[in-house]
């Protein structure tokens, strides 16, 4: 356990940077696994978007059994997704410094995300409160971030031996 501390203390930039950048991917797959579950138990979304999208190319009619697999792929999705992203949130923890680190970045590209495919696909909008909170954690992560723990020349020498 000593050791692997060891190791986070002395990791290269390289690795604590691709740390970040899987957990940022993994919180941009855990907003697309939500918007998965969204449109695979969510009233009609489906249905509306074949609706739109059909309206000048043909009739509608093939809407009303179409979102049926639509709604079973998205189902498939959903389950893809979130492997995926526990696969690179435990690759995060691996390779970030810190827990705290990968944990807060996942969690603040999720939010990020989840906000950015709502609006586009679903035209929401967030309120005041939910803007306050996202910029207290980018704040967080800012603080985290820089942060960086540094080698101590024992541990330098540890490692060497």
């Amino acid at each position: 356990m000593n050791g692997d501390y060891d190791r986070r203390l002395s990791a290269p930039a390289s690795e604590m940077l691709s740390g970040s950048v899987y957990a940022l991917l993994a919180g941009l797959l855990g907003a697309a696994a939500s918007l998965c579950a969204k449109l695979s138990l969510g009233a009609d979304y489906l249905r509306e978007m074949c609706e739109s999208g059909l309206s000048g190319w043909s009739e509608t009619h093939a809407c009303d059994w179409l979102h049926v697999p639509l709604r079973l792929l998205c189902g498939g999705l959903l389950f893809s997704c979130n492997a995926v992203m526990w696969t690179f949130f435990s690759k995060a923890l691996r390779h970030c410094s810190s827990s705290a680190r990968a944990t807060v970045t996942t969690t603040a590209s999720n939010f990020i995300s989840s906000g950015v495919l709502g609006r586009l696909i679903f035209g929401e909008t967030h309120a005041a409160l939910w803007w306050a909170g996202i910029s207290l954690t980018l704040c967080g992560l800012v603080v985290i971030h820089a942060s960086t723990p540094q080698t101590l020349p024992q541990d330098q020498d540890r490692k060497d031996r």
